[in-house]
């Protein structure tokens, strides 16, 4: 009786330290089934407590969760599924993923995000589809927002409010399939030009293409995002407007008031050049012509004694 009693508080603290290991909680008001945890609309304003640490597909969405902590979430190493949509998430950091590394569906609409770190997906490496639409507030992503995440073959990127994206943020999306741009501000000056090339040589499938159009430059509102990338070729490498003329005229008057300037200047070092060589030949001509009076003189001075040695001198 006595060994029973004695192993009975230590058999249930096993049974609770094994249940914490195996993840056999589960959050308050949430559902948990066969590594599913379901807290859909539960009016959540944070990460929720006791999330089982097997959990493969975790649903938070339709709640008022402002941030992701990185920590808790990190302990879920078999996570593959993460359906955070319809929250207040305003930022995602570069570490908030550093734990997931299995993630392969990840779902961040309908948010208030203003700023993607660089490198937030970078651990990432086997996501496979990714939503970040209905942030209108986002505005712009880094070009290394997307670095290492090459197995990615689904983003939607609708209602985000970019105008401009660096094609440099593709640049390791290799397996990239589906690309959703629509709702959004773009803007198709001469900085998005290589993104635009990017569009038509990708061959990617673009389902909302014809709603994905430019708002600027006016000569280009409405053009489908995909099909910009030959007039904004001409507009921007051949084609020249009334700002390039004035730049080519005053670069032209630059050349010609430098090329002035450069004649004027070297008329003057040779005038003055000419000048000293001139009074340098004068000063040699004065010399010379001193040196043959003074030889001259000399001579007669020489033949006068001469003269007057040859007559006897009177006593």
């Amino acid at each position: 009786m006595s060994l029973a009693s004695g192993a009975g508080p230590r058999w249930l603290l096993f049974s609770f330290g094994m249940g914490l290991v195996s993840g056999s909680k589960c959050p308050n008001n949430c559902q948990c089934q066969a590594q599913e945890v379901v807290c859909t609309g539960v009016q959540l304003t944070e990460y929720p407590r006791d999330v089982p640490l097997d959990t493969r597909r975790l649903y938070l969405n339709d709640n008022k969760m402002a941030s992701l902590p990185a920590m808790p979430l990190g302990l879920l190493s078999d996570l593959v599924y993460l359906d955070c949509r319809n929250n207040r998430i305003r930022e995602v950091m570069d570490y908030t993923f550093i734990g997931v590394f299995k993630l392969i569906y990840l779902d961040l609409s309908s948010n208030n995000l203003t700023s993607i770190s660089p490198f937030s997906f970078s651990v990432l490496s086997n996501l496979v589809q990714l939503s970040i639409a209905n942030n209108p507030h986002l505005l712009s992503l880094h070009k290394h927002t997307f670095a290492n995440t090459s197995s990615l073959r689904h983003l939607d990127l609708r209602n985000t409010g970019l105008q401009t994206l660096d094609h440099d943020a593709f640049h390791h999306l290799t397996a990239l399939q589906t690309l959703y741009l629509s709702g959004n501000p773009w803007k198709c000056n001469c900085s998005f030009l290589d993104f635009a090339i990017y569009l038509i040589v990708s061959h990617l499938s673009h389902p909302d293409g014809q709603n994905a159009t430019c708002v600027k430059p006016t000569e280009l509102a409405g053009w489908p995002i995909a099909q910009v990338g030959n007039p904004l070729r001409y507009m921007c490498l051949t084609h020249l407007d009334r700002q390039d003329y004035i730049f080519l005229l005053l670069i032209g008057f630059c050349i010609f008031a430098a090329g002035t300037v450069a004649a004027w200047l070297t008329g003057v070092c040779a005038v003055v050049y000419q000048n000293a060589h001139r009074k340098s030949n004068e000063d040699e001509a004065d010399d010379e012509a001193g040196h043959k009076v003074e030889v001259s003189r000399r001579l007669f001075q020489t033949s006068a004694n001469s003269v007057h040695a040859g007559f006897p001198q009177l006593i």
